[in-house]
């Protein structure tokens, strides 16, 4: 494959990511509003997944009461989406430059690996329900693979440009240290 059908790919797929991030980051912000909306269209599923519903339920009246009471805790949740966003833009390096930038994207495989024994361990200790931390994975398993593929093609290119410099180096006869001027 050349390297600007590579190119092509590597941005499909930190564009996946990017828009990702954006969407995470911007409904962040209205959380309770969010939250309404779900427990108003997953309340007739009460009787197929009680568990569910009720989870909503107790997230929503935690948003609501804890937004009445303490309206600076909803600041921490805009920390959240503001930092969503922040990510959202350090992958402009890697769309403008992925060989020269690939540590951002080797940045978010470490990040989305992370989210497991986040998730997995905080989880539990904050008494999230094991279909909520599953949710919680599940940005982990979105991420990931977009951020390998595109990954795998940033190495691919590297090694491509990589070629024709080793290839004039090889054919150019080299002059001992000791020999030169």
């Amino acid at each position: 494959m050349d390297v600007e059908k590579r190119l092509r790919r590597t941005r499909a797929w930190l564009w996946t990511v990017v828009v990702g991030l954006i969407l995470s980051g911007v409904t962040a912000f209205p959380l309770d509003i969010e939250v309404r909306w779900l427990l108003r269209a997953i309340n007739p599923l009460a009787d197929q997944m009680p568990a569910l519903v009720a989870w909503v339920e107790r997230v929503h009246i935690g948003l609501v009461e804890t937004g009445d009471r303490y309206p600076f805790m909803r600041y921490g949740t805009d920390w959240l989406a503001f930092a969503h966003l922040v990510l959202a833009v350090a992958f402009w390096g890697p769309l403008r430059d992925p060989v020269r930038n690939v540590w951002v994207v080797q940045l978010g495989m470490i990040a989305c690996l992370g989210i497991v024994p986040l998730a997995l361990i905080c989880g539990p200790v904050r008494e999230i329900p094991w279909f909520w931390t599953a949710v919680d994975l599940s940005f982990a398993v979105g991420a990931f693979p977009p951020l390998w593929f595109a990954y795998r093609h940033i190495r691919a290119i590297e090694a491509q440009q990589a070629k024709p410099a080793d290839q004039a180096h090889s054919s150019t006869p080299r002059t001992p240290a000791s020999a030169r001027p």
